[in-house]
């Protein structure tokens, strides 16, 4: 068990590698070679270029200007200058959003910290239950003695823990409520100031019933003319292009090595180069007459490929996205249910097209709910089954289990400095490094599960991260440890004694955690604005791989946050917090160091959504702050205070009757458009642009990535053209049906009015024979 001692050595050596990471940032960031890693998004955007391409051949590789190196540290009060609305104009309202939940820790975390200090920090310190505690050999530390567990047994000193705990989550619960009402009002300022993108305007339709007498884009064409005739424009049907995809991919990749080898002609023409298998051994062959037959080759596969999905009706996914002429019409048809059956014609906001996942789009509709099923079993047995190397790791990252898996170590271990190292450091990084891949591989298993937009699959991953933290990391960490460090006392105690050992053993796990927000919070966090992945990967691409400037740009990484893996994070720690607060807290310094720290980092980082996420935020600090009452309702009923049970059951329901008027009140914001705020902004457009042409912007808007190839000239094949007064469709009986009845509705309006049909002109189609 962690003492005083271990947690100063382990904060020593967090505390120096997060000022050596910080210290490689301010540094590496200004030489020359590593300009691209550090400032992507300039190139990019065209407002930088490389200093590698001038100068002498030292000053491209080091940074020379030694004045810089003096103010190597001004990023820090540069990133902390821009103000609010400047930084959502730059980065847009999710990165505003993202950073306030650093500044919500800090608000909730301040205030409970100042009133944990100066009350319960007392009451713990000057109780004698851990003096009583050693009678019965249960393992204790001197930092111990600042938690509940140093209170005696039925004291009344417990009182002042229940009062501070309604303290604690009466304010939790009024910054998240003025927080909520904050960024729902950023939301929808952000929404109604943004300007015009194809989203606002389209729908995306699933499940599109068959018809035997129609083609699906027919289907679709006719249901929306008929069911909103006023303000349907156009669509684009869904294709499964994914074999096309891959062909379209290999066809760049072959383009780029001809680039490559062209390139290297230009600059020595003696030679042509040439190339062997793999393009190191075996017969050389002249290496562009190689890729340009290569290319050639992938360009008639690909024809073939298009020419097969239109012809081919299982090519066209029973989807299309639809687009109005009005943000109120997308705003009506995404919000509503389309026919008496439930099951069709299912619609929702279309994601923008730059966020759209393709590949999730050809999964027909009826296998989702199987693989989500498929996913949540996987999920389960991934999260129970981690419990067991959890255990393992946590039983050799201390003195007694490593003693015992590893007798010979004994010596070594036995130490003061390596004792030191092992129960203060060492617990937190094993656990840090057997977590490093969990975000990729939740995020694997979201794609697997069919969601077709980026921050959908984001959403989910980071939702099943946290309860995988929540289940393992916390839980995992707290019942395993204090089974293994207990064994002993239980084996020894009787049966009555077993829960007030329990009760004392859930808050000495706080040492423990300490070691992990230090370990990850810490220095995890400084690693971050390092950037020592993006580095590393870019050096070695740039070496490796890198052959045209086309190359070097796909290898610079912008540096998103990765929002399915930091904030699940930031949750563990809002948890660890208000779990702790009335139970242990000294923990509360160093939350409060992670969330200053990391709001300084992450100002120089950057994420983007308008902000859909913070419901999810809210709902889990939420479902921490019960977590944290319920435990210690269960931690007051072992010290014998069965008497506060009612006392904390109330607080449980007083804070879900919160969380339940917050999303009554605020989350529509998060989830639906208001239809007020869609009439003003097209009013307002079409008085700015009376002339607007919507339906060139929207035309291509949702057009399949691999046909937007400006090389192929069939691209307009497979465009949907609703209003195209040349389009000649072949009608079927239904078809004449349909026109019959609008027809008629249109002559009970007035000829003089103008209808989509109308402009359709129908009947320049052949009828059926």
């Amino acid at each position: 068990m962690a003492t005083l001692a271990d947690i100063g050595l382990a904060a020593a050596i967090n505390i120096l590698s997060a000022l050596i990471f910080l210290l490689l940032f301010a540094i590496l960031r200004i030489q020359p070679f590593n300009d691209r890693v550090y400032f992507p998004k300039w190139y990019l955007k065209g407002v930088r270029s490389s200093p590698v391409n001038s100068g002498a051949f030292v000053s491209k590789i080091m940074n020379l200007d030694f004045r810089s190196y003096v103010r190597f540290l001004n990023w820090m009060p540069d990133a902390l200058k821009m103000p609010e609305p400047e930084l959502i104009d730059h980065a847009g309202l999710d990165s505003a959003v993202y950073l306030r939940i650093y500044l919500i820790g800090l608000k909730i975390f301040g205030p409970i910290a100042l009133l944990s200090w100066s009350i319960l920090v007392p009451v713990n310190w000057t109780s004698d239950g851990l003096q009583l505690a050693k009678l019965r050999n249960v393992t204790s530390s001197n930092i111990d003695k600042l938690s509940i567990s140093n209170v005696e047994r039925g004291s009344d000193r417990f009182w002042a823990h229940l009062v501070m705990a309604y303290a604690f989550t009466f304010w939790t619960c009024y910054v998240l409520m003025k927080e909520y009402e904050k960024i729902a009002a950023m939301r929808l300022s952000f929404l109604q100031s943004e300007k015009r993108r194809a989203d606002q305007f389209t729908v995306l339709v699933r499940n599109v019933p068959p018809d035997s007498d129609e083609s699906i884009s027919e289907n679709v064409q006719h249901f929306f003319l008929v069911n909103h005739p006023d303000h349907y424009l156009t669509h684009q049907v869904v294709y499964n292009a994914n074999e096309l995809a891959k062909l379209v991919e290999d066809k760049k990749k072959m383009q780029n090595w001809l680039d490559y080898y062209q390139l290297k002609y230009t600059r020595n023409k003696e030679q042509r180069p040439r190339m062997g298998f793999l393009g190191l051994w075996g017969k050389k062959v002249d290496a562009m007459d190689h890729y340009t037959a290569e290319i050639e080759k992938l360009s008639e596969q690909i024809m073939e490929e298009r020419k097969r999905i239109k012809k081919d009706d299982k090519s066209v996914m029973p989807a299309a996205f639809v687009s109005f002429k009005t943000r109120w019409g997308a705003a009506v048809c995404a919000q509503t249910q389309q026919t008496k059956n439930p099951t069709e014609w299912l619609t929702e906001w279309a994601p923008e097209a730059r966020e759209m996942y393709w590949p999730n789009l050809a999964m027909p509709y009826v296998s989702l709910t199987v693989r989500r099923f498929v996913m949540h079993i996987a999920f389960f047995f991934l999260t129970f089954f981690f419990i067991i190397p959890i255990a393992f790791v946590q039983s050799l990252a201390s003195i007694e289990g490593i003693e015992k898996s590893a007798p010979f170590l004994s010596p070594i271990v036995k130490n003061k400095l390596m004792k030191s190292l092992i129960q203060g450091f060492l617990p937190g990084i094993v656990l840090k490094l057997f977590l490093i891949f969990l975000p990729t591989i939740l995020m694997i298993m979201s794609k697997f599960e069919g969601f077709i937009s980026i921050s959908s699959l984001e959403r989910r991953a980071a939702f099943r991260y946290y309860i995988f933290n929540l289940v393992n990391v916390f839980l995992g960490s707290v019942i395993t440890g204090s089974a293994f460090e207990q064994l002993d006392s239980f084996l020894k105690q009787s049966a009555n004694d077993i829960p007030r050992t329990v009760g004392v053993a859930i808050p000495i796990k706080a040492t423990f955690f300490i070691t992990y927000i230090m370990v990850d919070g810490w220095a995890g966090v400084a690693g971050e604005i390092f950037r020592l992945k993006p580095l590393v990967i870019f050096h070695l691409k740039n070496f490796f791989f890198v052959k045209t400037e086309k190359d070097r740009e796909e290898a610079m990484d912008p540096g998103q946050i990765d929002f399915y893996a930091t904030e699940p994070r930031i949750q563990l720690y809002f948890l660890l917090g208000l779990v702790y607060a009335p139970v242990t807290p000294v923990l509360l310094p160093f939350i409060i160091f992670f969330f200053g720290f990391a709001y300084l980092v992450f100002r120089h980082q950057k994420y983007e959504s308008a902000g859909a996420f913070w419901p999810d935020v809210h709902g889990r600090i939420i479902s921490a702050l019960i977590i944290s009452q319920i435990l210690l309702l269960g931690l007051m009923s072992t010290k014998g205070k069965v008497q506060s049970t009612p006392f904390l059951l109330v607080l449980a329901i007083l804070t879900f009757g919160f969380h339940r008027f917050c999303k009554g009140r605020y989350e529509s914001a998060f989830v639906i458009n208001p239809l007020q705020e869609a009439m003003i902004k097209d009013t307002l457009e079409r008085a700015r642009e009376p002339n607007l042409n919507l339906k060139g912007f929207l035309q291509n808007a949702y057009v399949h990535p691999v046909f937007k190839d400006e090389e192929d000239s069939d691209e307009e094949g497979l465009i949907e053209d609703s209003d195209d007064e040349d389009c000649v469709v072949v009608q079927t009986k239904r078809q004449r049906s349909r026109r019959t009845t609008v027809a008629s509705s249109n002559a009970s309006r007035g000829s003089s009015q103008s209808t989509p049909f109308n402009q359709l002109d129908l009947g320049k189609g052949k009828p059926e024979t």
